[in-house]
């Protein structure tokens, strides 16, 4: 029989573990009133708009235009031959200073005011002059190498003509107004197209322009099927294939410098700044502003670009390969748009080479901006005068060449 003693001591042991592990699991206080340990707070990291220093590519970009050899810049001429004075007869009234000797085997030929060309009559009692070269002895019209040459048609109605093709209306529209054929006039485009081409590859040539815009305008092109093609080609040349015309100008003379048809890709990109490059001072670096198409950092990189070595970090170990960085004295800042919904909600700008006091210091002469407004109106006036690019219009050219046309007459005109 267990004594009353160690039978008390038992129960009280049992009556404290029992307490103590009641006292364990149940909560001192309720969770909703326990408070959470503050945290301290960090503060907050405002991101500096200071843009990041360009670490440099371990390569040259490509530029396929480049790499190819295309140079647009002139070659300086040779001397010219002497001055011919003639001594017999009277006095020539007709002037032919400004005419020259298409012959390109003749040794005056290209070279105006040399006293080697002499006026004719008319032959047949036609409208342009007959001149004569003395050094080769060849025969030609005044309109050799111009869109007149042989021609029917009143010259003023051909110059009407290319007129309103440059002014936004369509090739059946313009044959409506003159009563000519469609194909009339677009054999006229052609040669007018050759012709302003040449034009402003003969005019622009080392410019000194202190900004230039860059930008690019979306088109439709109804393609048509020609010859024996696949299905799924005769699909997409019969459906209206997107392209995209490239525009460069600058702002402060309103000259466009480059103009060119393509798809959106760096290929495109590194052509148009190629263009822009050739049409340059060799020793010009302008302010290049765009939108934000990233494709241009890299075609700018390319052409105004250096090979620098970088300093060490360390001692010891192998040096730093070089690195292809932009110019020193290249700026080049881009104008980003959000858009949501078709509306626009934000307009930021972005200074990827140089500083931004230096972008701003660039344009402070104007009183500008960082803006991309002048290659935007540029846009707008391109589709109201080249039928090719309008809105909503039945005007749209059938394939790339038609529109390259119409862009050369636009930039010359």
């Amino acid at each position: 029989m267990v004594s009353h003693p160690l039978f008390y001591q038992l129960v009280l042991l049992t009556l404290m573990w029992l307490f103590l592990m009641l006292y364990g699991l149940w909560p001192s206080e309720p969770m909703a009133t326990r408070l959470p340990t503050p945290e301290p707070l960090m503060p907050l990291r405002h991101r500096s708009k200071e843009p990041k220093p360009f670490m440099g590519l371990t390569h040259q970009p490509h530029c396929e235009a480049c790499e190819q050899g295309v140079e647009s810049r002139r070659e300086p001429p040779c001397a010219p031959p002497p001055p011919l004075v003639s001594t017999r007869g009277r006095r020539r009234h007709v002037d032919t200073s400004h005419h020259f000797c298409p012959d390109p085997a003749c040794r005056y030929g290209g070279w105006l005011g040399l006293g080697n060309i002499r006026s004719n009559g008319h032959p047949s009692g036609g409208p342009w002059r007959q001149l004569y070269c003395s050094r080769c002895q060849g025969y030609f019209l005044e309109t050799q190498g111009t869109i007149f040459h042989g021609k029917r048609v009143v010259p003023e109605k051909l110059v009407w003509a290319v007129g309103a093709l440059a002014e936004g209306l369509g090739i059946r529209a313009v044959a409506r107004v003159f009563e000519v054929d469609p194909n009339t006039v677009l054999h006229w485009l052609i040669e007018a197209a050759d012709h302003a081409a040449a034009f402003s590859q003969y005019f622009l040539h080392d410019l000194r322009v202190t900004q230039v815009q860059l930008d690019e305008l979306f088109a439709l092109l109804s393609a048509v099927k020609a010859g024996e093609v696949s299905e799924t080609e005769a699909i997409q040349r019969l459906s209206r294939s997107p392209q995209w015309v490239w525009a460069a100008i600058d702002p402060v003379s309103k000259v466009l410098l480059a103009l060119d048809v393509g798809d959106r890709t760096l290929a495109m990109a590194q052509r148009l700044v190629h263009q822009v490059v050739q049409v340059l001072a060799p020793d010009c670096v302008p302010l290049f502003l765009t939108d934000g198409f990233k494709e241009y950092t890299m075609a700018l990189l390319s052409h105004f670009g250096q090979w620098v070595q970088p300093s060490r970090w360390q001692t010891t170990g192998p040096a730093p390969k070089p690195r292809w960085r932009p110019l020193p004295q290249l700026l080049y800042a881009q104008v980003i748009k959000t858009v949501r919904r078709r509306r626009l909600i934000r307009v930021r700008a972005h200074v990827v080479f140089g500083t931004l006091e230096a972008v701003q210091q660039g344009l402070a002469a104007h009183g500008w901006q960082i803006n991309t407004a002048f290659i935007e109106r540029v846009n707008l006036s391109m589709r109201q005068h080249v039928a090719a690019v309008g809105r909503r219009v039945s005007t749209l050219c059938k394939g790339e060449e038609g529109l390259r046309q119409q862009l050369a007459l636009y930039q010359t005109y």
